[in-house]
């Protein structure tokens, strides 16, 4: 007698099924170039102008050597990406969620409010953002003389600032803190810049939550602090780590040791060097994932 799939199996196939075509680009593309940038890290590229193609000579070392002991800048860049992944990666994902909890609610214009939400995404685009800058600097040049860098350079806003720290201060919140806010305050606009994406997963997920769990919660006389913290959190946790994944990964490809790897590469021709800053930064990039996937793993919720 043939055995028959049980639900959770043909689940498990629907889900291969709907990543094999991915499956097949990440083995037949990225893996075959991971290899290749691996190969290059090792070596010195040097262009074969007459017959074409490429001849590599192998160096060993040196490209890391050079890397992290003789390049100026590498190091600090390298070490500026990553604390800035630690300090925007649980406020992107504090304020996504936030912000996906109030469009959830029912409003008048909540679905005008939501594109509004998502226009940072679409706006950040290449094209978008070469087209502002094209459309900027025959602005700055055919209308107006006025160089855009002289423009309104004021950034006076009424608020005394150093008094308001002092009053932090006072209160005794301990200056570590103080500064993470600070920092946090001072990158507000690209905090909500690189949010769209979460809020639409997070948004995903809540509407995904059973009403009848929020019905009994009501019924037994709940808060909604209790409410949150014993249905909403648990339930949306499996799409936090998505966001989380999400957010690490497209802080580190606009990093500026991307950018760097990129420029040595096409700018500088020096393609060892460059394959070196792409292993590292990808390295760390896994490493802090895995880190930071399995803290949250072990207390993480799945609804089924």
């Amino acid at each position: 007698m043939k055995k028959r799939m049980t639900l959770n199996q043909k689940r498990m196939m629907m889900g291969y099924v709907f990543i094999l075509p991915w499956l097949i680009g990440f083995v037949y593309f990225y893996v075959r170039s991971i290899i290749m940038t691996v190969q290059f890290s090792f070596s010195e590229l040097t262009m074969d102008m007459i017959n074409g193609g490429y001849k590599l000579i192998n160096v060993g070392f040196e490209n890391y050597r050079y890397a992290f002991q003789v390049h100026g800048t590498f190091s600090q860049n390298l070490t500026s990406s990553i604390f800035g992944i630690i300090l925007d990666v649980p406020l992107i994902i504090f304020f996504s969620l936030f912000m996906a909890m109030m469009l959830n609610k029912k409003f008048p214009g909540r679905a005008v409010i939501r594109v509004i939400f998502f226009l940072p995404i679409i706006m950040a685009s290449e094209a978008i953002m070469d087209s502002l800058q094209l459309s900027e600097m025959m602005m700055n040049g055919g209308i107006s003389p006025m160089s855009s860098e002289a423009s309104i350079t004021s950034s006076d806003s009424g608020v005394n600032v150093r008094y308001l720290i002092g009053v932090f201060l006072d209160l005794g919140l301990p200056i570590s803190l103080l500064e993470y806010l600070i920092t946090a305050v001072s990158r507000i606009n690209a905090i909500i810049t690189a949010s769209g994406v979460q809020i639409i997963i997070f948004l995903a997920a809540l509407q995904a939550i059973p009403g009848s769990l929020y019905e009994v919660a009501d019924i037994e006389g709940a808060t909604g602090y209790e409410t949150f913290w014993k249905i909403t959190f648990p339930m949306v946790m499996p799409h936090i780590i998505t966001n989380i994944v999400y957010t690490i990964v497209d802080s580190f490809t606009k990093s500026y040791v991307v950018e760097m790897a990129y420029n040595t590469a096409f700018g500088q021709f020096n393609y060892g060097l460059s394959s070196v800053f792409s292993i590292i930064s990808t390295v760390i990039t896994l490493a802090i994932l895995f880190f930071v996937v399995g803290m949250i793993q072990k207390r993480t919720f799945y609804y089924t």
